[in-house]
């Protein structure tokens, strides 16, 4: 070989070992996926290093931990950490015994008492899954559910057990011979009338005390071998079509559980007011999250400012979960209904609608410190929070309460989120102008929707889970929500956020609660119409004249197309969590014709 030769196989095998060593660093960094990655061990799992995430853990430790500690409180009565167990236990027993197990479905229809907290623990523990159903839709509604869950057992308070028979007549007779009747439990409750419990009994249901009785407090249950598998299946609000069922994993549940913790800074000393309805999102994964710190619950079944602020009073209540609109009821509450001051500060989570910083502000004014969060049922409730910075303590209240209001940034347990064109799906600039949709990506977005591929489809395109809502992302990269996509007005081919004429109107000394939506004009197409509900003791003598004085003062606040072109009054529909059903209202608008031109 000359050296010629040999100088130029030289060149040749240092060009393939850049090539080479450029390759890997580049699969390293993502770049190329053709090479697998490689750990420095080949350790495998065992049954000593590796299980399976699962929530339901979080009861066995409470109950080791803080045995005699209180776990729940509803009226009179109370029970213990170790109490709370083994119910769970003798809960998931009985059903096991009746071959409710892997592959079946529990339903519960109650509103916060015990036995909807136990069934979060005990209906998994059999290995089933829970089906916990909104308790203020009407009975076509929920025989859907039941049918497209295929629910084995329905556990029914007692309030709502009619409620829950006319729903399965309407199942047998859609399904006609091939109806299987679930097993019925319901549940008595010392805070609602006899005659009720007594109706339910006779038409051969099971009594909720008397069904654990049949089970075993000891009961060996186990956690799932999968942490995939599903623990909770909750519905959307199908306002335009039938719901969706969202289905949830172990795996999620627990992170977020955990994660709420972190978020909230919520630890063992707290006491917890269930305001949050548990059946909306599984009450965002609370009853796990407080089994995790071995906090107390007190159950309210009827949710108003009075019991509010007397369960602050009387009960030590540290924290509680509200959407906006409980927010308001609260700082609108008569000097009757209400404690003030505080006897502490309160800690209050919310989330479910855009929060008007108004509320905000009133809400820190009164003691009440308040932590806003952003989420979706399928992605197992708040998953972004507006973390507070020092920075914004100098501000002015009505600054800071602007700040609080905007969505914030993802959850400690969410891996993905951003703010994309929907055409490119590219990143918008962070800007606080550029509108996109809000995207999620991560271990607490769903498994997806129950039986519905073609929804599947198009909620994960691209690889992100697809919120519907719309937002702009701030120089600080915190996100804030303009609108859903299908709450946009388009007014002579400029978008109006209904949102932000809201918090706007809210700020009016006479408005208690708003929505804006779309409705019909014959000059720009659409624009904004104000659905307006007034606080207690503002004069409605003259609704036109106050309509008026609504209208002059957003002109002095908001751009001109802004401007509510009309202005209805009255009381607003809202679903059970408190979320105001503007479809409702938008079907409103469109039978009140279009906006006359000639009137403008």
């Amino acid at each position: 070989m000359t050296c010629v030769e040999a100088s130029v196989l030289h060149y040749i095998y240092i060009h393939i070992r850049i090539h080479a060593l450029t390759h890997l660093r580049s699969t390293h960094s993502g770049v190329f996926m053709d090479v697998p990655e490689r750990d420095i061990d080949d350790l495998p799992r065992n049954p000593a290093n590796y299980t399976a995430l699962t929530p339901l853990g979080f009861l066995e430790r409470a109950a080791l931990v803080h045995p005699t500690r209180k776990s729940l409180i509803h009226g009179s009565i109370s029970f213990t950490w170790d109490e709370t167990y083994r119910r769970c236990r003798r809960l998931a027993s009985a059903l096991a015994s009746r071959r409710v197990t892997f592959g079946s479905t529990v339903a519960v229809i109650a509103p916060n008492i015990p036995a909807m907290f136990e069934a979060h623990f005990g209906v998994p523990m059999s290995g089933a899954v829970l089906n916990p159903v909104n308790i203020r839709l009407n009975a076509q509604t929920i025989a859907f559910l039941l049918g497209h869950s295929h629910s084995n057992v329905i556990m029914v308070d007692q309030e709502f057990y009619s409620l829950a028979e006319e729903a399965l007549k309407i199942v047998a007779d859609k399904s006609k011979d091939k109806f299987k009747p679930p097993t019925l439990i319901v549940i008595a409750d010392a805070n609602c009338d006899k005659g009720s419990l007594e109706y339910a009994l006779q038409r051969g249901a099971i009594e909720y005390e008397a069904f654990l009785g049949t089970g075993d407090p000891d009961f060996g249950w186990k956690p799932p071998e999968d942490e995939w598998h599903t623990i909770a299946l909750g519905y959307t609000s199908g306002t335009t079509s039938s719901p969706k069922g969202v289905v949830l994993h172990h795996r999620g549940a627990y992170l977020m559980a955990l994660g709420n913790a972190v978020i909230w800074g919520i630890g063992e000393e707290a006491v917890y007011l269930w305001t949050l309805p548990m059946f909306h999102c599984n009450g965002w994964c609370f009853p796990w999250t407080l089994a995790s710190i071995c906090a107390t619950s007190v159950c309210l079944r009827q949710v108003t400012a009075k019991a509010v602020y007397t369960a602050i009073a009387n009960l030590g209540v540290t924290h509680f979960c509200a959407a906006p609109v409980v927010l308001n009821t609260i700082v609108n509450a008569s000097k009757e209904d209400s404690v003030l001051p505080l006897p502490r500060v309160v800690k209050v989570m919310t989330a479910g609608a855009a929060p008007p910083p108004s509320v905000l502000s009133a809400m820190q004014q009164r003691g009440f410190r308040v932590t806003h969060t952003y989420g979706l049922s399928e992605t197992y409730g708040p998953s972004t929070l507006c973390v507070w910075k020092p920075e914004w303590d100098s501000l002015p209240p009505e600054a800071q309460a602007r700040m609080n209001a905007r969505q914030g940034v993802r959850y400690v347990c969410l891996e993905g989120l951003d703010v994309v064109d929907t055409q490119t799906m590219k990143p918008v600039p962070a800007d606080g102008t550029t509108v996109g949709e809000i995207v999620f990506r991560g271990n607490v977005v769903m498994k997806g929707y129950l039986r519905n591929p073609k929804a599947n489809e198009e909620a994960f395109a691209n690889g992100w889970y697809h919120s519907g809502d719309l937002a702009v992302k701030h120089p600080d990269n915190y996100i804030e929500i303009k609108d859903r996509s299908k709450d946009i007005i388009i007014s002579g081919g400029e978008n109006i956020s209904s949102v932000e004429v809201e918090n706007v109107l809210y700020q009016h000394e006479a408005i208690l609660e708003v929505s804006v939506v779309a409705r019909p004009d014959e000059r720009w197409g659409e624009s904004p119409c104000a659905f307006v509900t007034l606080k207690p003791g503002a004069d409605a003598s003259d609704q036109r004249r106050l309509a008026e004085d609504i209208m002059r003062f957003s002109r002095s606040k908001m751009p001109a197309y802004w401007v509510p072109k009309s202005v209805v009054f009255g009381p607003l529909p809202k679903t059970a969590t408190g979320k105001i059903q503007k479809h409702v209202l938008r079907a409103k608008a469109k039978e009140m014709g279009p906006v006359n031109k000639s009137r403008l």
